[in-house]
């Protein structure tokens, strides 16, 4: 016999999973060195934190937090870590104990959050950038990549999160499961 449905108490833990990459991620995004942006010669990168030159066999670095903009990007990375990590403890604990749908709203509005205030940043960096170099061609990198990746996985799980109430009986094994295709 053959049957095609979805077993929601043992898939209960991909959406943890799933923010625990975000917070991957975001931690990869905020923490790397080699830059967000660089030059097709190698020559200049910039990170969210610096930015720096290449003369010769020397580096020109210059902190990037003396620009207002800068500081502004890295409190909205920071602060969207911050409430990404709350929002993957509550969405652990909720999954660990019987699953109810306040906690996992919160968790998706928590997350919208998140994908909003890391949108913003991710946005704000490479406008600010551009008007600071005129030469050159620049191409992101795999860090800024990376913060793209979590923002578009706490905004899929936002949505999810908040769409997930009418599942909570089929999570807790309340409910029979549903089979697509049964022979």
């Amino acid at each position: 016999m053959f049957r095609c449905g979805l077993a929601y108490p043992r898939c209960k833990w991909v959406m943890p999973l799933l923010l625990l990459f975000a917070i991957i991620f975001d931690i990869i995004a905020i923490a790397a060195q080699s830059g967000w942006i660089e030059d097709r010669e190698n020559t200049h990168y910039s990170s969210m934190w610096k930015d720096c030159r290449w003369l010769g066999e020397e580096s020109d670095c210059s902190s990037l937090m003396d620009q207002s903009w800068a500081r502004a990007v890295a409190a909205l990375m920071i602060v969207g870590l911050i409430i990404l990590v709350l929002a993957f403890i509550i969405c652990a604990v909720s999954m660990c104990t019987e699953p109810s749908s306040g906690p996992l709203i919160a968790s998706g509005v928590l997350l919208f959050i998140v994908a909003l205030l890391q949108f913003i940043g991710l946005i704000i960096y490479p406008v600010n950038f551009n008007d600071r170099i005129f030469e050159g061609e620049y191409e992101y990198t795999w860090a800024y990549g990376f913060g793209w990746g979590a923002t578009i996985i706490c905004l899929g799980c936002s949505f999810i999160f908040c769409c997930i109430s009418s599942c909570i009986p089929k999570i807790n094994g309340d409910e029979k499961i549903d089979y697509c295709i049964t022979r």
